[in-house]
């Protein structure tokens, strides 16, 4: 079964997780643009990426691009609270992006369990 990625709920908010990130990286030093900032950027673009590459695959295969996408999510989470202990973003508004991001792992979850009826 083919998906319309642009209709999927996970990748709407993966697409709003991404622009999030993009806009606190600009904040950060100038001496993270190759380390933090390129790494974060990475794994946010991959989610949506992923669920984009995989929609128009069979659900084995479509699963198996998600199960990237979630991967990327968890990276991604974990970067957050590096920069946050670097004092690179407020705990206000990791607290706001992190939240995000586990709504998205709940809702891809679910979605790959849905895949699997």
């Amino acid at each position: 079964m083919k998906h319309n990625f642009k209709n999927l709920k996970i990748w709407i908010l993966s697409m709003e997780i991404t622009s999030d990130i993009h806009k606190i990286c600009l904040e950060f030093p100038k001496s993270e643009v190759y380390g933090l900032v390129s790494q974060m950027n990475r794994a946010a673009v991959s989610m949506p990426s992923n669920i984009a590459e995989g929609s128009n695959r069979g659900n084995i295969h479509f699963k198996h691009y998600l199960n990237i996408s979630l991967g990327s999510s968890f990276e991604l989470q974990t970067q957050l609270l590096i920069a946050n202990q670097n004092k690179y973003i407020t705990d206000e508004k990791t607290i706001e992006i992190e939240n995000k991001i586990i709504e998205f792992q709940k809702m891809t979850t679910g979605f790959i369990s849905k895949l699997d009826v």
